[in-house]
């Protein structure tokens, strides 16, 4: 549920205007949860990221049609492809903490 409410918000929304608004409303919810506060960043940085390469705001697709002097349109079938393994990564990580926080907890083992 958060996972979509996150990528659509992506999809229209300014990423750190996204962060802004929406961290301090989702991080009690999720500590309460039980969802690590680094597992819920990786979640909304991933997300947002989505919403940055799909349209209808798409800002990253506007840029790299702006530098490469391609059609949007064009753009948008370039990157369609990529947005699938996207999606599955994001569940994986979503549904699976441990694939994300493997990293983390071996960096923070020691303390």
């Amino acid at each position: 549920m958060i996972m979509t409410v996150v990528l659509l918000i992506g999809c229209f929304m300014e990423t750190i205007a996204a962060i802004t608004i929406l961290v301090p409303v989702l991080l009690p919810i999720a500590e309460k949860v039980g969802i690590d506060p680094v597992h819920l960043g990786i979640i909304v940085i991933l997300n947002l990221m989505l919403g940055l390469l799909t349209p209808p705001v798409g800002m990253v697709l506007y840029v790299l049609s702006k530098v490469s002097g391609v059609k949007f349109e064009q753009c948008v079938i370039a990157t369609a492809p990529f947005i699938v393994p996207l999606l599955v990564v994001l569940a994986m990580i979503t549904f699976f903490p441990d694939i994300a926080m493997w990293l983390p907890n071996i960096a923070y083992r020691g303390n």
